[in-house]
This record gives structure tokens, sequence and C-alpha cells, in this order.
């Protein structure tokens, strides 16, 4: 069990560097035109970030103890095919859980 002290140190030190990224993005270099290669990789943020927090929930979801289970895998396969072929997250976020739930009803 970790202590209140320790645990009110690592928020507050959290807090204050999320503060100073977006500090320097926003205040510090927030007037001045940023480089195009600078741009196009923060185009790649979101695409980066929500795989990250998606994962561990497809692979090791807290639904089955951490066990991989088929629907999880089968919505997170047709997730992704129906945002390749269509581009638009809303369709694949549908069909993710459309899948999802179809699976669900029908294995489990």
């Amino acid at each position: 069990m970790i202590d209140r002290t320790s645990l009110w140190i690592v928020m507050i030190l959290l807090a204050v560097g999320s503060f100073g990224l977006r500090f320097v993005f926003t205040d510090i270099i927030g007037d001045r035109p940023m480089p195009s290669w600078l741009l196009r990789h923060l185009r790649y943020t979101a695409v980066a970030v929500l795989p990250a927090l998606v994962a561990p929930m497809v692979v090791w979801p807290a639904a089955t103890d951490g066990m991989m289970d088929a629907p999880r895998m089968i919505a997170a396969c047709a997730t992704l095919a129906v945002g390749y072929f269509t581009r638009n997250t809303m369709a694949a976020i549908f069909g993710g859980a459309v899948t999802l739930y179809s699976g669900l009803y029908l294995l489990g």
C-alpha cells in the first residue's frame, strides 16, 4: 500500500509536468509559427495515443480477469477494418461496438 505523502507527491509532480508541457507549446512558442516537420509529427499524436489506451483493454481485459477472449479480438479487428476502409471514426467506433456486443451475446 502506498502512503498518502508519496501519492500526493506523485500527483503534484505529474500535474506540474503536464502543465509544463502545455505551457511550452501555448505560451513560449504559441505566437510563433511552428516548423512543418513538427506540425507533421503532432498530427499523429492521436493516432499514437488511442491505440495505447485501447490495446490493454483488448489484450488484457479486466472483464475476463486479464485473459484474452475472442469477442474483443474480433471487435478490435472489425474496428480496424471499418476504420481503414471507410476512413470514418464514428463508423469504426459503432462497427466495433456492434461487433463486440454481438460477439459477447453469441459467444458468451
